[in-house]
């Protein structure tokens, strides 16, 4: 669920801890100012002189001058209550260990592109629009914006921070419970800044252990002649000018890196479901699904269009 009221790592029960406390006072200094304006609306403080005004005793008038400025006091003494607070938790959120799984992440309009940093290159992995984490260890998302100001946000792990071009910045978090989490662009992106979600999905370490290995392989190679043409066309249509897969000369940056595309639950960052359709409509015409995105329509034939799906669909 694609909520911070359902919390599942130590640092987003902070943020939600903190919500809760400051919806709670707000609420009731709201009631207490409903009841004391409704109060004041019919009690009758005083008469009206000559001159139309209306006239209070002494004692009254004090009485009132003491209530306001204890009304003062206790806001000002809440609100500087909640600074502390809100100070307390910002130190609480800033804390990481000195080791941890690190994730580059870049916004791109508009989508997610995940690097998997690694002492040794050859083990780096590059993926787009999807995160596995192992539960129960710290994770470093290092977070960067290839154009615009972007937002990253997944309320389910930590709170927002934003991609400001030029400027490197990093956020934490340990999921402590398994499941897969939504997250969204939260900061305006442009035309498609709805459209650029992302998901991490926090899995045991012995399936994260997995997966990561598994991601670590190239392609695989095509078994049969139809997914063999279906590499052709991949190759030498638009396809490889703007996307990587691992084993192929195709090595362009501009998109996505497509070497396990199958795997994924989703295309164009949580757009469409990824199956079979959604894929061929998104190949042939993606302007139709997401006006303004850097991928052209496409211009092959049925036929090509058809073995580089099935070519496609064998990248897991």
């Amino acid at each position: 669920m694609h909520s911070f009221f359902h919390p599942t790592s130590p640092q987003a029960h902070v943020v939600t801890t903190l919500w809760w406390w400051m919806f709670g006072v707000g609420g009731a200094v709201w009631l207490i100012v409903v009841i004391a304006m409704l109060y004041a609306a019919r009690a009758h403080r005083g008469e009206r002189g000559d001159d139309g005004l209306l006239h209070v005793s002494e004692s009254t008038y004090h009485a009132m001058e003491r209530t306001v400025i204890g009304a003062g006091v206790v806001t000002v003494v809440i609100l500087l209550a909640f600074l502390a607070y809100d100070f307390s938790v910002g130190e609480a959120l800033a804390q990481h260990p000195d080791r941890a799984l690190t994730i580059d992440l870049t916004g791109h309009q508009w989508w997610w592109e995940a690097t998997y940093e690694d002492p040794d290159p050859s083990k780096r992995i590059t993926t787009a629009n999807e995160i596995h984490v192992p539960v129960g260890r710290p994770v470093q998302i290092k977070l960067r914006s290839a154009d615009v100001i972007h937002g990253f946000w997944v309320p389910n792990l930590n709170g927002k921070r934003d991609l400001i071009p030029g400027y490197v910045s990093s956020q934490w978090f340990t999921a402590d419970t398994a499941g897969t989490y939504r997250g969204q662009c939260a900061e305006f992106c442009g035309l498609q800044h709805a459209n650029m979600a992302l998901y991490i999905i926090a899995e045991p370490a012995a399936k994260f252990d997995a997966w990561l290995a598994a991601s670590r392989t190239t392609a695989p190679l095509p078994t049969n002649s139809a997914t063999r043409f279906g590499e052709q066309v991949f190759l030498t249509a638009n396809c490889a000018v703007c996307h990587s897969i691992a084993g192929t000369p195709a090595m362009a940056t501009v998109g996505p890196n497509l070497t396990h595309v199958a795997s994924r639950r989703s295309i164009a960052a949580g757009t469409l479901a990824n199956n079979r359709a959604n894929l061929m409509g998104w190949i042939v015409d993606p302007q139709a699904f997401k006006p303004g995105t850097l991928m052209p329509k496409s211009t092959m034939q049925p036929a090509e269009l058809q073995a580089l799906v099935a070519y496609l669909e064998t990248l897991k």
